[in-house]
């Protein structure tokens, strides 16, 4: 069990909190604020009890350099909009502007820090960049459970420091997660996307010993569909993989756990918005075509599985989402899912572009529980220990 924030009595304290606000930006605005709003009962909750609340994110891939491109100014902008309360911003996550502006805040006032990975120390989880971060506080919480793979400052070293609590969405994270392994409703259906078959490898496997059907979609399964010994054409896939794919065809067969392969497919002579494009049967894939969809028969396969299914995981699209030609199979995906919701099925999903489907369709409230841990979910689904919550059992004791 992880101390919650729950058990925290913040009244007039100054609490860190690690928040995932790595959203992103277009023409200098988010165009996406379902991170930023995943954060807010935790935010809300301390803000009530009266504790200065201080926010931390990391925000893009800077690389321990200052790019103004990645600066949290918009960030705070759209978290003052949501939150509809005065947001301070500091010019850096630690030294004495900092300081400065923890001293003037006052009961229930919030601060957002600048972006953590502008310096390079956070990264590398340095004892010191920790002990700066830690410097003007008095309790740490952690509500970036997108963020809890890494071993990072703000998300271990400054847990050691303090006396260190799960958010409410990291709470919830881990509580959803684990139920989904140790207790799910049967049959459960998992159904995988995205691009490469090495990333998920592991779930794979662990999946395999917990679900009742597996459905592949996505660059990911073409690299199964050689080891059927398909043809795919010049679609993407991971030739070093194919016997690690043919293993876990194998071990499903063994199991009798069905993995549910494309029937039917999407072709296009280029991937490109635009491009020519056909329906095909998934054995009449020509040399020069790249898959780059699911077809309707395979979502119609799909759907009577998910609608007999008690328990459904999703994570990763099931074509080139990015292009509108191409996002037909995720988009059916989506509506399937949240249809059977409405029937009583406990859905979960998972992972940037999924989500993006499921926000872009109006179905987000539609859905059990929408986790923000993209590579996090799927860690932890693989029965990794993430540092980033483990370190919140071995807390310091609670504040008095």
């Amino acid at each position: 069990m992880l101390r919650s924030v729950r058990d925290l009595d913040a009244s007039g304290k100054r609490v860190f909190v690690r928040v995932d606000f790595n959203v992103p930006l277009r023409d200098g605005l988010v165009s996406d604020d379902t991170r930023i709003r995943a954060a807010l009962p935790t935010i809300d909750l301390l803000v009530d009890q009266g504790a200065r609340v201080i926010l931390a994110s990391h925000l893009g891939r800077p690389k321990g350099a200052v790019v103004d491109g990645l600066r949290m100014a918009p960030v705070a902008t759209c978290l003052m909009r949501l939150l509809g309360r005065a947001v301070a911003f500091t010019p850096d996550c630690i030294g004495p502007s900092v300081t400065a502006a923890v001293e003037q805040m006052e009961a229930g006032d919030v601060l957002l820090l600048e972006n953590l990975r502008f310096h390079p120390q956070e990264e590398a989880d340095d004892p010191a960049f920790a002990a700066a971060l830690a410097a003007n506080v008095d309790a740490y919480v952690n509500d970036a459970f997108g963020t809890a793979h890494r071993a990072h400052a703000s998300t271990v070293g400054i847990a050691r420091l303090l006396p260190a609590y799960a958010g409410l969405l990291m709470d919830r994270e881990v509580t959803t997660l684990s139920d989904l392994l140790d207790h799910p409703g049967h049959p459960f259906v998992a159904i995988l996307g995205g691009a490469k078959v090495s990333d998920k490898l592991g779930v794979i496997e662990r999946l395999l010993t917990k679900v009742d059907a597996l459905v592949l979609g996505g660059g990911m399964a073409n690299t199964f569909l050689l080891a059927e010994g398909y043809g795919i054409g010049t679609s993407l896939a991971e030739a070093d993989r194919v016997d690690e794919a043919g293993r876990l065809l194998a071990e499903s067969a063994a199991r009798g756990v069905p993995i549910v392969l494309p029937l039917d497919v999407v072709v296009a002579d280029e991937v490109r918005a635009g491009a020519k494009h056909r329906l095909t049967a998934v054995n009449e894939v020509e040399r020069d075509e790249a898959i780059v969809d699911i077809g309707p028969g395979t979502v119609r396969a799909m759907a009577s599985l998910v609608e007999a299914a008690r328990t459904v995981f999703w994570n990763g699209p099931l074509g080139v989402f990015e292009i509108e030609a191409f996002a037909g199979g995720t988009e059916a995906t989506a509506r399937e899912l949240a249809r059977a919701v409405s029937h009583g099925t406990t859905v979960v999903a998972g992972g940037g572009d999924s989500i993006a489907a499921i926000t872009r369709l109006g179905l987000a409230d539609r859905m059990t529980h929408l986790s923000t841990g993209g590579g996090a979910s799927l860690e932890f689904l693989e029965g990794r220990d993430l540092p980033g919550v483990a370190v919140l059992r071995d807390a310091p004791a609670a504040v008095a």
